[in-house]
C-alpha cells in the first residue's frame, strides 16, 4: 500500500470508529465510559485531518470556507443553533 492510500484507509478507519462512538454514546445514555471513548476517537479523526492537511488533500481555507457553508444549513435546517 502507498502512503497516500494508507492515509486515507486510517482516515475511513478513525472517521468509522467515530461514528461507532457516536451512536454509543446514544444507545447508553451519555454513559461516562462511552462519552470518553467518543472524545478519544474525535482526537484520532482531528490528527488524520492534520496528517491530510500536511500532505496537500486540503487546506484550513477550504475547511473554514465549508464550515461556514455547513453552519450556514444547520442554522436553517437544524435545532444546534438558537435563532
Amino acid at each position: 500500500m502507498k502512503k497516500h492510500e494508507e492515509m486515507l484507509v486510517i482516515t475511513m478507519e478513525e472517521c468509522g470508529e467515530l461514528t461507532q462512538a457516536c451512536s454509543k454514546v446514544i444507545r447508553t445514555k451519555d454513559d461516562t465510559k462511552y462519552v470518553r471513548k467518543m472524545q478519544d476517537e474525535i482526537g484520532d479523526v482531528m490528527l488524520m485531518i492534520e496528517i491530510l492537511k500536511n500532505n496537500g488533500y486540503v487546506t484550513d481555507k477550504q475547511i473554514e470556507d465549508r464550515m461556514k457553508e455547513k453552519k450556514k444549513k444547520l442554522m436553517k435546517w437544524s435545532l444546534l443553533f438558537d435563532g
